[in-house]
C-alpha cells in the first residue's frame, strides 16, 4: 500500500529529474512534459466549446423550424 509522502514525492522527483536534464542542456523532455500539461489544460476547454458550438447551432435552427411552423398555421 502506497502512503501519502510516496505519492507526494513523485512531484519533486519529476521535477529534479527535469532540472538535471535542462542544466545538461537537454530541454527536450522539459518541452514534452510543458506540452503535455498544455494539452491536459486546454482539452477541457475545447471539448466544452465544441459542444456549445452544437448546442447553439441546434438550437438555433429548431428556432427557425418553430417560426415556420406558426407562419405556415396562420
Amino acid at each position: 500500500m502506497t502512503n501519502i509522502l510516496d505519492v507526494l514525492a513523485q512531484c519533486a522527483m519529476c521535477r529534479t529529474q527535469l532540472e538535471n536534464n535542462v542544466s545538461e542542456g537537454n530541454i527536450g523532455i522539459a518541452a514534452g512534459i510543458n506540452t503535455g500539461i498544455l494539452y491536459l489544460f486546454f482539452t477541457p476547454y475545447i471539448l466544452a466549446g465544441i459542444i456549445i458550438y452544437f448546442w447553439y447551432k441546434n438550437s438555433k435552427k429548431n428556432a427557425q423550424k418553430i417560426k415556420v411552423n406558426s407562419y405556415s398555421d396562420s
